[in-house]
Parts: structure tokens; C-alpha cells; sequence
């Protein structure tokens, strides 16, 4: 998980993360814990899609972010 370039998406968007955990309908608690990758909490399939759509995001983006 690459935090630093998913926040640079975020800022390019004029984005926060309490309207991305609202966007993925997760709590920004939750948010925090995946971006951290705490508690074992990572990004699922369906969530990394929605961000994709939500930036705009290519296929070799979204790999440098989440994988």
C-alpha cells in the first residue's frame, strides 16, 4: 500500500478522507486503519474499484497504490 500516492490522488481531487470513508461507506476510523494497514485492515476488491472509478485511476496506478 503506497499511502503517500493515494493522498496525492486525494489532493489532486480536492478530496478528503471523511468524504472518501463516506463515499466507500466505511467509517474514516476504518479509512485510517486500511490506509495505515493496522489491524490487519486492508483495501477490498469492490473499495480499490470504487477509488479507481472515483480518481480516475489506470490500471498501473491503482497497481503503484494498492499492490
Amino acid at each position: 500500500m503506497n499511502k503517500t500516492l493515494l493522498r496525492s490522488h486525494m489532493v489532486k481531487h480536492n478530496d478528503t478522507q471523511e468524504r472518501l470513508a463516506n463515499y466507500l461507506g466505511i467509517s474514516l476510523s476504518r479509512l485510517n486503519a486500511k490506509i495505515n494497514e493496522t489491524g490487519n485492515a486492508e483495501f477490498k476488491q469492490t473499495e480499490i474499484a470504487f477509488i479507481k472509478k472515483r480518481y480516475g485511476l489506470t490500471p498501473k496506478e491503482t497497481d503503484a497504490i494498492f499492490f
